[in-house]
C-alpha cells in the first residue's frame, strides 16, 4: 500500500473522528456518532496492518482484543461503566508507555544521531511519564470505585511533597534522555518506574466523591500520551485522535469541577474532609418519617409535576426500567414528569443520562440542575431515588461541611420529597444528610426497583 493512499486513509479516518465526536455531543445523533468513530477506528487499524509484517500476531492480537471486547459488553452492568471506563484509560496509557519503550529500544544509538532524534526522545519521555500516571492512577481510580477494601483514601502529611519530588525527579530523567541520549534507554525506564508511582499517589488520597472529575481528566491523560505516541512513530492519525481525546477530557474535566464548585487543584490535591464538627446521623434523622408505596402512589395521583432525581442508588438497583414504566403511566394521566440530573451524580460524566436512555426516556424530560431548580417550588412530588451528596442541603447551609459550596439539586424546596433508599447510610463525602428528616420530606425504605415497581402497582391498582 503507498504512503500516498495510506496518508489518504488517515485524514479519511481523521475526519470521521471529528464528525463523531460531534455527533456524540447531541444526544439525538450519539448513537451515529458511535458508529462514526467505530467505522473510522476499524479504517485506520486496517490501514496500519496493511503497513508491517508479521500478519499472524497482529490477527491473533485483533482476535484477543475483540474477544475480550465483546466479553466485558455482554458480562459488565451498566453499575460498572465507570469501572471500566477507568480500565479503559489505564490501558490506553499502557499502551502509550510501552509503545513509546519498544520504539525507543529498537533505535540504534550512535555517535552521529537523526536532525530529528531530540525531537522523538521528548515525545517519547511525554509519552512515557503521562502514560505511567495514567496507568497505575486509573487502576487506582479502578480499585474505588470499585469498593477494594485495601483500597481506601491515603492521607499522609508527606504525601504531597512526595508527590512534588517523584514529579521533579522524573522530569529531570526525561530532560537526561536528551541531553544524555547514549543512556536514554535507562534513563526512560527509570522515569517509567517513578511516573508509575506518582499515578498511584496522586489518586489514593482522592475521595470517591471526586472520581467523576478524576476519570474524565485520566481519560484526557490517555489521550495526550496517545498524542506523544504518534509523534514518535510519525503516525498523524494517532496525533489527531489523540489530540481530540485530550482536549475533549480536559473540557469535561472543567466542566466536573465547575459543576462541584471546586478548583482541579483541590481535586487532585484536597480530600472532601469536613472542616469542622457536624451532627452525628443520630441526631439529624432523629425526626425521620417513613412511608409506604401506597401512600406514594395517592400523593402522585394528585400531582400536576413529578421530578425524579435519580443517583447511583438506582445505577445499582438497575431501577432505570421500572422508573420508565412509573414515567409513562404518569404521563398517560396527564401527569408532567420531569428528570433533574446533576453534573456529578453517579460515578462518571454523564452515568444517569447513559442508564435513562438505556430505558428509552424522553431526552427531552432530562432537565439540568440550574434548569430545574429555577422552577422547584411549583414541583408537587420530588422522587430522589438513590442519590445523596448531589441533594444535600448541608452544601448550602452549613460552612464547616465537607461539601460545602457544591451546586446541588434543591429538591427541598419542592413540596413533598419521597427518597427511596434501603438505609439512612450516607453518600460519598460521609456525612448525613438532613433533607431525609425536613417536614416535607418522606422515607421509603427499600431496594430501588422494587419501591418504584410496588409505586406502579399501586397506582394500576387505584386505576
Amino acid at each position: 500500500m503507498s504512503n500516498a493512499l495510506t496518508d489518504l486513509c488517515y485524514l479519511i479516518s481523521a475526519v470521521l473522528f471529528i464528525i463523531g465526536l460531534k455527533d456524540m455531543g447531541r444526544p439525538r445523533t450519539a448513537v451515529r456518532g458511535n458508529l462514526i468513530g467505530s467505522a473510522a477506528m476499524l479504517l485506520a487499524v486496517v490501514v496500519t496492518m496493511l503497513q508491517v509484517q508479521g500478519w499472524g500476531g497482529i490477527i491473533g492480537a485483533i482476535i484477543l482484543g475483540s474477544a475480550a471486547g465483546v466479553y466485558l459488553a455482554l458480562k459488565v452492568e451498566m453499575t460498572a461503566m465507570p469501572q471500566l471506563v477507568a480500565l479503559f484509560n489505564g490501558l490506553g496509557g499502557a499502551a502509550s508507555l510501552f509503545v513509546a519503550g519498544a520504539d525507543l529500544a529498537g533505535r540504534p544509538i550512535s555517535e552521529k544521531l537523526p536532525d530529528d532524534f531530540t525531537a522523538i526522545l521528548i515525545a517519547t519521555a511525554a509519552s512515557g511519564l503521562i502514560g505511567g500516571v495514567t496507568l497505575t492512577g486509573s487502576l487506582v481510580a479502578f480499585g474505588k470505585l470499585q469498593e477494594l477494601r485495601f483500597m481506601k483514601d491515603f492521607n499522609a502529611p508527606w504525601q504531597n511533597v512526595a508527590n512534588l519530588g517523584l514529579a521533579v525527579t522524573a522530569l529531570c530523567l526525561c530532560v537526561l534522555m536528551v541531553i544524555v541520549p547514549q543512556h536514554a534507554i535507562l534513563w526512560f525506564w527509570l522515569m517509567s518506574v517513578l511516573s508509575l508511582a506518582l499515578g498511584v499517589l496522586l489518586v489514593i488520597s482522592i475521595g470517591g466523591a471526586d472520581m467523576p472529575v478524576v476519570i474524565a481528566l485520566l481519560n484526557s491523560y490517555s489521550g495526550i500520551a496517545a498524542s506523544a505516541t504518534g509523534f514518535v512513530l510519525h503516525n498523524n492519525l494517532l496525533i489527531i485522535s489523540g489530540s481530540l481525546v485530550g482536549a475533549s477530557g480536559i473540557i469535561l474535566t472543567r466542566i466536573m469541577c465547575h459543576a462541584m464548585n471546586r478548583s482541579l487543584w483541590a481535586v487532585l490535591f484536597g480530600t472532601l474532609q469536613a472542616k469542622g464538627k457536624f451532627n452525628a446521623g443520630d441526631d439529624v434523622y432523629a425526626s425521620v418519617k417513613s412511608t409506604t408505596a401506597e401512600e406514594v402512589a395517592m400523593l402522585l395521583e394528585n400531582a400536576q409535576r413529578v421530578l425524579i432525581i435519580p443517583g447511583y442508588g438506582m445505577a445499582v438497583a438497575q431501577a432505570q426500567h421500572a422508573v420508565r414504566d412509573l414515567t409513562n403511566l404518569l404521563l398517560a394521566r396527564g401527569i408532567d414528569v420531569e428528570f433533574g440530573i446533576h453534573p456529578v451524580a453517579g460515578r462518571m460524566p454523564g452515568h444517569m443520562n447513559v442508564l435513562l436512555a438505556e430505558a428509552d426516556i424522553a431526552y427531552e424530560r432530562l432537565k439540568e440542575m440550574d434548569e430545574v431548580n429555577a422552577s422547584m417550588d411549583q414541583v408537587d412530588v420530588a422522587i430522589v431515588l438513590g442519590a445523596n451528596d448531589v441533594v444535600n442541603p448541608l452544601a448550602r447551609t452549613d460552612p464547616n461541611s465537607p461539601i460545602a459550596g457544591m451546586p446541588i439539586i434543591d429538591v427541598d424546596r419542592a413540596r413533598t420529597v419521597i427518597n427511596i433508599k434501603r438505609s439512612l447510610s450516607p453518600g460519598f463525602a460521609g456525612i448525613p444528610n438532613p433533607l431525609f428528616a425536613m417536614n416535607n420530606s418522606l422515607m421509603l425504605f427499600a431496594d430501588g426497583k422494587q419501591a418504584v415497581v410496588e409505586i406502579v402497582k399501586a397506582l394500576q391498582a387505584d386505576a
